[in-house]
């Protein structure tokens, strides 16, 4: 076949899309796509190097995109590779337009789409103009500042060799973990890092940078945001080269991160770290990894299994929080994953792509244990509350590799919940999963041969499910029965078992359980018909309600008419018969109304004929053609306005059962012609629409093509048993390769029956509306009515037959060198020239009549929705239409999703689907209309559409508007002819515009959510006018600012045009490199383009437009912000659209070409406009026109090692943080520049993370001050946009009332620092140096002394400002400015109030300098940031705002960090609590410079264990006595020095704030240090669960819970775990009862770390057992817990030793209880036989409690001993009875199942127990 097909195209097609072979006009389609194609190539080459790139290649490449949606990939490799090449040179264009280089972005992912067809050979792409693209999107300066709008995007590459080393020197300098860098170098890192190089090439790909990154991964603790970008990187890493990457050390912290990334709650009171929850992993890229390692290493499986044992119970029902989503996601990816790679492994063609070496590749043995360890959560989740779905879905694919495993379980959950009547959520869960496993149960196999014995009693079990009353019971049995009948063939074999011998048992079984078969059906048809009698409109509905069907009923109908027409169609014609019989009886022997039942009993009918037309319509058409003429003699009956339900449902059924093959109906051809032309005319509208259907159906039946069946084996079951045994096709895919479909292909006497009646029927009602419309006949507005349904109906059934609308193409509408013609498809009609052309004849007739309606009677609505039904079919009807196109698509996917087989792949579908798909493709063809010529024809027919949209009745609007909208997609260009026609209706000067005109037009420039949006195409000339034209709508006198419907009209308008607008293009260039990839797409050939290349004049022609283009661009850019300037200067303009043309202006402003004078002065003077609004869009403007205008900054590039003064510098990025050659770049305050020699002798380095990880190659900065632009022009020496500027700043009244302005409050108590205007004065003093300083200062100064809070944000948004905006200026004016700042700085800090200070802090810390620069600012800051001058609160604030400057400096001030450090330790005993949280948010920032990263050196900057060091000390009287610690109170400012223990107290209260502020923020845990605080921490946290407490105790509690949730090295458990034990030995309880609660919690984080080393495993255990035995009942109460939840979760295991220990340790003896005199105490302390006794039974009980869902076989035993120990003395009876009622709580559920795990003695006994006893005994 491929042979014989690459001969017809000339080529191998790279992957054509099959189903087109099946078409029955296949033969053409060859010829067609290579035309298409030859046209494709010819005309986007041509239109390259003529450099048309609108309309040109954009018109050409959407043809592409539409070519490969109709044939695939159907064009040579090396076309392919040329398409790919071409278009990412285009994609690459600097200067394109974003809406079109999204549009080419989308198509060229598309080609690259299945990367097995170009291997690395065919293609090689260089990344670094996408980098390069992607950069200038994701990180744009500009948009920012509203100079251009961005969308997103990413892409995949074909690189060289070299690609992985030029990625890593270009972004590893970026990697400072500090910044905002970081995110981006691994963002980078995630995208573009190659990952699929062959195996010879490691070296060059990823050997380069794993071992770097994973250990960077292992070793960051907090998760920062850019964690999750290493492990997708990994994730796909791992999955491209399974087998070459060993992760086997890295397997327990793979593991360990990926549960803690779940956020599971344990424990008892908790506090996340909010981090956690929004930087959690990527689910789909989580289960990548762990599939792709499973088989690397053994161990992967079993933490595998660990980890779903250890979370299992987490997927129980009664388990709900908002983890369960992430739960139920890794459930339903894992089995798909294992089931690609299987599919990978054994089925997959090979490819170039790297193949899995079979040293590990997944064994028999593998697959087991991944099933095993997957079936129990999948079992628990099959019943959870967000719905079944995702456990169907793991359990289909799990089917697929081990039914035997997976299916009895879910077998012996179903056949139970068949019978249950009282949880219908049980069965409709189970059903749903059955669901997913059919296949594989159906087709047994050598795995599970018994499957396909469990078909009938699961069918038969079903049956009681279609019930009336439970609506979603009833739907999923529907789609139970379907699935398994469309697998199995419905016949009867039981004959096989005599005449044939060759039978399997199962087989033998098969065939006589086949004899039920046909009651099957029956059963299913008195279940459906009762359902049908409790569904009659009488019985449903109140007599006032509607008619119609509710959606609830409409979808059971769909459920009930599907179920059937499958089950009818794989049924042997003996049982069809019968059924057949059946349902006439049925439908004849009862009359039905015909909106609810009667629909779905036709549709059972309907279902019937369709299946076996020639013996079902042989009953139905006589027996309805006679009830029908029987009624009808009477001639009155025709005239009646409610007629006889009898007729009516005759027809219905007559209307239904018609819709067959067409040649079937021939026969009755007379009858079915006399009754319609009875029934068309009948007064009744219900019946003369019942008599329109019937006339669609059989015109429909007889025009289209269609398959006549969908069978599950070709030809049906007919043949005797003898031959053909029909149960060896159960489960039987659809094989591709020889589906025999039954095509239905209109005949010559189909067609000319189908002309035949559009003559007799549609020809009268034609001419009848013809004469009415020409006044020259009464029609009644009924009458017309019923014309216009019977016209609809026959376009609607004969549209397929008529040719489309023609009419002359309309010239000039935009002017191209390249052709734009439409495509036409061939879909299988030739159309016949010699009949009448009936869709020109409605059109006219159509028109005519609109025009007479519209102009005598306008309120005729009823017929106007018609017309504008029938125009719309008009213009797009060929037979179908999208929505349903669109929703049978939809519906394909889900039943294909639900039934297919991912293992084997190669679309091994049933043969139903595989019909319907090759059915959808005919529809697509027929569908696909995009780049239709727009003629004459249809510009009348909008024209029409456009009139109607504006006419005066609001539902005749929006009907005829959605038409238009859905026709403006369809015509090239078609909008640019409309556009004028609409603004006619906004024009001010047109005074007979009526206000519904004003309306409609508004409407139709603002366009539906999908379609086009005209006041909004991407093209100057349109935007020109449309634009000024809405704004002086607001002139116009059908305008009213009263009609709350118009303002909102117009805010919706401006909002949408503010959302999609996207900055439209000026420069339209391409470049050369474009146009030698065109050229040579020109000269390949197969197909060989028909189009000449372009010769040298018609290149230079092509050059000269694209530059008048440009040209015109720039010309309509100006003019448009001319009219809409002067829009605004209209003085009679209304406030609203003032505001939108500001608005439309504030869009206009880009970063390629500057905003014309006049509009920069209208925006300067807008910052005093006495709008709120205008003046906010004003600064945001001014911002962006001084970005604009700035005049640009030369830089150098230098090498690193230059400046490094001959240091060895270090390349190759193997050692970050403090070396020898970055430390010239750090603050250091003997060596600051202070004088003008040292300032310019100083190299400025800004970015702060240059230097630390290792150096660029390049390294650029900015030249010298002598070769900037020079500062402080005079006025002369400026250009005009600048003195506009300068004048009005240098104008003290503007700058006083500009000031008074941004002094105002906005909005009370919401209003923040704003960036708009700290850019705006950073623009300011960056372009105009310090020209308005002198004028701005004595408004600082007063600003600065008044403490309001909205004064204070003014003069920090300067002052911020002015900070940023000199970091050019020359030394001595960076002097004077620093002289006027410190004192208002100072001045600012002792005003600060609590509304202000976040400003503050906002303003000293935005954007990175270099540190030397600003050596007063921070100078000034460390002055003395807590004086205790002003009170605590402007200490906390100064710190704040000390804090906000050196975050930013990061790594580069260790001296200052120091500085502060030991200037804060003696504060560290501060009594205030609001300056104790400040410091502790200090001493972070302080400390996050100390990392434990790999490859990086040990820092300069203050380190965590010195100053863990000098603490202790100071904390020795705290650690020392035993006594409990008080918090103590003491008045705030009392004289004279406290005790040490007082100091410490307070000193710990600090320390805690810190501990608390730094788990969130830092990047690794200082474990060790934070040990030797832990024993304090333990003395003093609280047991309860208590808010009351103060705050040392509650801070103590957060922190040991912070702690607790940390993720250890594995080198460190061993530390925690020595101090944990001794812990456990101190005296207090509160400590050995919070060691437990810490446990629980660090043991879950850290499981696998735990579980990988066996001696920390023995040492928890060790510790728990021993804490089981305290004296103190509370801590032996919670060591049971945590026993138990350690069991739970598979961490510690049930084993013989450890339940003889605690069987040994409950038969310890009580001592007698001696004689007490009355009166005399009881003794309080217990003695040790009784904890030891206690003991036990807590560890018996812990091992009971820890399985709450199931019954091991341990625990039958465990409950009788514990049972003995009923009565003995308190607190051991206590806890025995508390064990069996939470046993019996947990177990009541499915104790049916449970039970059978006891012996009928141990059932005795329980029973005796859990039952109470009796109180009447």
């Amino acid at each position: 076949m491929k042979k014989a097909q690459s001969d017809t195209l000339g080529f191998n097609p790279q992957k054509d899309i099959v189903y087109n072979k099946l078409l029955p006009y296949a033969d053409r389609l060859d010829d067609e796509s290579n035309e298409i194609l030859g046209k494709i190539k010819g005309n986007l080459a041509r239109a390259v190097q003529l450099r048309e790139i609108w309309p040109g290649v954009l018109f050409w490449t959407r043809k592409l995109s539409t070519y490969m949606r109709l044939y695939g990939r159907k064009f040579s490799k090396e076309d392919h590779v040329l398409f790919i090449k071409l278009l990412y040179e285009l994609v690459t264009i600097p200067k394109l337009e974003i809406s079109m280089m999204q549009g080419l972005a989308r198509l060229l992912i598309n080609l690259l789409k299945k990367r097995e067809l170009l291997s690395r050979e065919d293609l090689e792409l260089s990344w670094r103009p996408l980098y390069e693209l992607h950069d200038r999107i994701l990180f744009s300066k500009t948009e920012h500042l509203g100079l251009n709008w961005f969308p997103k995007y990413a892409s995949v590459l074909y690189c060289r060799q070299s690609a992985t080393q030029e990625m890593l020197d270009e972004w590893r300098p970026l990697l400072c973990p500090f910044d905002v860098t970081m995110q981006r170098a691994i963002s980078y890192f995630e995208l573009f890092l190659p990952t699929t190089l062959p195996p010879e090439l490691h070296h060059k790909g990823f050997k380069l940078w794993f071992d770097e990154l994973i250990s960077l991964w292992v070793s960051v603790q907090n998760l920062p945001s850019w964690e999750v970008h290493l492990v997708n990187l990994f994730a796909r890493l791992s999955n491209d080269n399974i087998g070459y990457v060993d992760w086997d050390p890295y397997i327990p912290k793979i593991f360990t991160r990926i549960l803690r990334s779940l956020n599971l709650p344990v424990g008892t009171s908790q506090m996340m770290v909010p981090r956690y929850i929004t930087n959690a992993y990527d689910i789909s890229h989580v289960v990548l990894w762990i599939v792709s390692e499973i088989c690397d290493s053994k161990q992967a499986q079993a933490q595998l299994s660990g980890l779903f044992n250890s979370i299992a119970s987490f997927f129980h029902p009664s388990n709900h929080g908002r983890w369960l989503m992430k739960l139920m996601k890794l459930l339903q990816r894992l089995p798909a994953s294992v089931v690609r790679r299987l599919h990978r492994e054994r089925y997959k063609k090979p490819t170039w792509l790297t193949p899995i070496p079979d040293s590990h590749k997944l064994t028999e043995e593998d697959i087991t244990d991944f099933v095993e360890s997957m079936m129990q959560p999948v079992l628990l989740a099959m019943f959870s509350k967000t719905g079944s779905l995702d456990a169907a879905q793991a359990l289909q694919n799990l089917a697929l590799m081990r039914p035997e495993l997976v299916i009895p379980p879910v077998l012996e959950k179903t056949y139970p919940a068949l019978e249950t009547l009282t949880e219908p959520h049980q069965l409709t869960a189970t059903l749903s999963c059955m669901i997913g496993v059919a296949r594989s149960l159906v087709s047994g196999g050598q795995r599970f041969p018994e499957g396909p014995t469990h078909m009938l009693p699961l069918l038969m079990r079903a049956l009681p499910g279609v019930d009336p009353n439970d609506f979603s019971k009833c739907m999923i049995t529907f789609q139970f029965i379907a699935t398994f009948v469309t697998l199995v063939p419905l016949v009867d074999c039981s004959s096989a078992l005599h005449e044939r011998t060759d039978l399997t048992e199962v087989e033998r079984e098969m065939c006589s359980a086949s004899a039920e078969f046909e009651d099957f059906v029956l059963q299913f048809m008195d279940r459906c018909f009762a359902l049908i009698d409790s569904s009659t409109l009488e019985q449903t509905r109140e007599e006032t309600e509607t008619e119609k069907m509710t959606h609830l009923e409409s979808l059971v109908e769909l459920g009930l008419s599907s179920t059937f027409s499958t089950i009818l169609t794989q049924c042997s014609l003996d049982i069809f018969k019968v059924a057949l019989e059946k349902v006439f009886n049925f439908a004849t022997t009862n009359i039905f109304e015909t909106r609810v039942s009667g629909r779905m009993v036709a549709d059972m009918c309907r279902a019937a004929s369709k299946c076996h037309p020639a013996e079902s319509l042989k009953m139905f058409v006589p027996h309805c053609c006679n009830a029908i003429n029987q009624i009808a003699v009477n001639e009155e009956v025709l005239n009646e306005e409610e007629l006889d339900k009898e007729l009516l449902w005759n027809l219905q059924l007559l209307s239904e059962v018609t819709r067959v093959d067409g040649d079937k109906i021939l026969p009755y051809r007379s009858n079915l012609v006399q009754i319609l032309q009875l029934t068309l005319r009948l007064k009744c509208k219900q019946g003369y629409t019942l008599a329109c259907n019937l006339l669609h159906h059989i015109l429909r039946s007889s025009a289209l093509i269609y398959p006549t069946e969908y069978c599950s084996v070709p030809g049906g079951f007919h043949q005797p048993i003898s031959d053909y045994l029909p149960i060896k096709d159960w489960g039987r895919p659809g094989d591709l390769w020889n589906l025999d479909i039954r095509w239905h292909v209109p005949s010559v006497e189909e067609t000319s029956m189908a002309f035949y009646l559009l003559d007799l029927i549609l020809q009268p009602e034609l001419k009848r509306l013809q004469r009415f419309a020409q006044g020259e006949q009464e029609m009644s507005r009924d009458d017309v009515l019923q014309s216009l349904t019977i016209v609809q109906h026959c376009l609607l059934g004969a549209g397929g037959l008529m040719p489309p609308l023609k009419g002359e193409p309309i010239p000039e509408l935009v002017r191209s060198m390249v052709n734009l013609d439409e495509t036409l498809l061939y879909t299988g009609m030739q159309y016949d020239e010699s009949r009448e052309n009936y869709r020109d004849a409605i059109c006219n007739v159509m028109r005519q009549l609109l025009h007479y309606i519209l102009e005598h009677s306008e309120d005729d609505t009823k017929s106007l929705f018609s017309i504008i039904k029938i125009i719309s079919d008009l213009l797009h009807f060929k037979g179908s239409h999208k929505h349903e196109f669109d929703s049978r698509w939809k519906s394909f996917n889900l039943v294909k999703k639900s039934m297919e087989n991912r293992l084997h792949g190669r679309k091994q579908h049933i043969r139903a689907l595989l019909i319907d798909r090759v059915m959808l493709q005919h529809e697509l063809r027929k569908l696909t209309v995009e780049g239709c010529q727009y003629r004459s024809i249809h510009q009348e027919l909008m024209r029409d559409l456009l009139r109607l949209s504006t006419s005066t009745y609001s539902q005749v609007r929006s009907r005829a508007q959605n038409v238009l909208f859905s026709a403006l997609g369809t015509y090239n260009f078609c909008c640019r002819d409309l556009i004028p026609h609409v603004l006619e209706f906004l024009n001010p000067d047109n005074s007979s515009v009526t206000q519904q005109q004003f309306k409609g037009a508004l409407y139709c420039l603002l366009g539906n959510h999908s379609g086009v949006c005209l006041a909004n195409l991407h093209d100057w000339e349109c935007i020109a006018l449309t634009w000024p034209a809405v704004v002086r709508s607001g002139l116009s006198s059908a305008m009213s600012l009263e009609k709350p419907s118009i303002v909102r009209l117009f805010d919706d308008l401006a909002d949408k045009i503010h959302r999609q607008y996207e900055t439209i293009g000026i420069d339209f260039a391409i470049p050369a490199d474009c146009c030698a990839v065109a050229k040579q797409l020109m000269i390949t050939s197969s197909p060989t383009p028909e189009d000449p290349v372009p010769s040298e004049e018609e290149l230079a022609e092509g050059l000269k437009r694209q530059e008048v283009k440009n040209a015109e661009s720039v010309a309509k850019y100006k003019q448009l912000i001319g009219d809409l300037l002067d829009c605004i200067n209209n003085r009679n303009m209304p406030w609203k659209y003032e505001h939108i043309a500001i608005g439309f202006l504030s869009l206009l402003l880009r970063d390629d070409h500057q905003l014309p004078p006049p509009a920069v002065t209208f925006f300067v003077k807008s910052l005093n406009h006495d709008s709120l609004y205008v003046r906010k869009v004003a600064i945001s403007a001014l911002a962006g026109i001084m970005k604009q205008i700035k005049r640009p900054h030369k830089k150098v590039t230098v090498s690193p090692s230059e400046l490094c003064k001959h240091q060895n510098i270090c390349l190759s990025g193997m050692v970050a943080g403090d070396r020898t050659d970055n430390k010239w770049l750090q603050y250091n305050s003997s060596s600051l520049p202070r004088t003008q020699q040292d300032w310019d002798g100083c190299v400025f380095v800004e970015k702060t993370h240059w230097g630390y990880y290792c150096w660029p190659r390049k390294l650029s900065i900015y030249a010298p001050l002598e070769e900037q632009p020079k500062q402080n022009l005079t006025r002369d020496e400026m250009t005009e946009r600048e003195q506009i500027i300068f004048d009005h700043f240098s104008d003290p009244v503007f700058i006083n009332q500009f000031i008074e302005f941004l002094s105002l409050e906005d909005r009370k108590g919401k209003d923040k620092f704003s960036p708009r205007r700290f850019c705006l004065f950073k623009g300011l003093f960056r372009n105009f140096s310090d020209a308005f300083l002198p004028l701005l200062k004595p408004h600082m100064e007063r600003l600065v002394a008044d403490s309001h809070e909205s004064k204070q944000r003014c003069v920090a948004e300067i002052i911020s400002g002015l900070i940023r905006g000199c970091k050019h200026w020359s030394y001595s004016k960076v002097d004077n400015l620093w002289e006027v700042l410190c004192p208002l700085l100072r001045t600012a800090l002792s005003n600060i109030t609590i509304e202000t200070y976040a400003d503050w802090g906002t303003c000293i810390a935005t954007e990175s300098r270099d540190p030397r620069k600003l050596h007063w600012l921070f100078e000034m800051l460390m002055e003395s940031p807590v004086n205790g001058e002003g009170g605590s609160f402007v200490d906390a604030c100064r710190l704040y705002v000390l804090q906000g400057g050196l975050a930013q400096q990061e790594w580069r001030v260790p001296e200052l960090l120091h500085r502060l450090l030991q200037y804060l330790e003696p504060k560290l005993t501060q009594v205030y609590k609001n300056v104790r949280e400040r410091i502790g948010s200090v001493l972070t920032y302080i400390f996050m410079i100390d990392v434990n990263l790999p490859y990086t050196q040990p820092t300069t900057s203050p380190r965590i264990s010195d100053f863990t060091e000098r603490i202790l000390v100071q904390l020795k009287p705290l650690t020392e006595g035993d006594e409990e610690i008080q918090n103590h109170v003491i008045e705030e400012n009392e004289v004279g020095e406290q005790d040490e223990r007082t100091q410490a107290i307070k000193l710990l209260k600090t320390v805690l704030k810190w501990l608390i502020a730094s788990a969130g923020r830092s990047f690794s845990t200082a474990v060790s240090e934070q040990l030797r605080l832990l024993p304090l921490l333990f003395k003093i946290a609280p047991v309860e669960n208590d808010d009351s407490y103060d705050e040392l105790k509650r801070d103590a509690k957060t922190c040991l819970s912070l702690m607790s949730q940390g993720l250890l090295y594995s080198e460190q458990i061993p530390m925690v775990l020595r101090v944990l034990q001794e812990i456990a030995g101190s005296s207090s309880w509160h400590a050995r009862y919070t060691v437990l609660t810490y446990l629980q919690i660090m043991v879950f984080y850290n499981l696998f770390s735990f579980m990988s080393d066996q001696k920390a495993v023995n040492d928890v255990r060790a510790l728990v057992i021993r804490l089981l035995e305290d004296e103190q009942l509370e801590v032996r109460e919670m060591a049971a817990t945590t026993l138990s939840g350690f069991l739970q979760c598979n961490f510690l295991s049930m084993d013989a030793p450890m339940q003889a220990h605690f069987e040994a340790l409950c038969k310890t003896c009580l001592p007698k209880k001696r004689k007490r005199e009355l009166g005399s105490t009881v003794d309080t302390i217990p003695s040790a036989d009784l904890v030891r006794r206690h003991a036990g039974v807590l560890g018996l009980s812990a091992c009971i409690l820890s399985s709450p869902y199931d019954v091991p076989t341990w625990m039958p035993q465990l409950l009788m001993d514990l049972s003995a120990h009923l009565n003995d003395t308190q607190p051991i009876e206590m806890t025995v009875k508390k064990t069996l009622s939470n046993f019996r709580r947990t177990h009541h559920d499915n104790w049916q199942q449970h039970k059978q795990q006891f012996t009928d003695d141990q059932l005795l006994v329980l029973t005796d127990l859990l039952v109470s006893p009796c109180y009447y005994a």
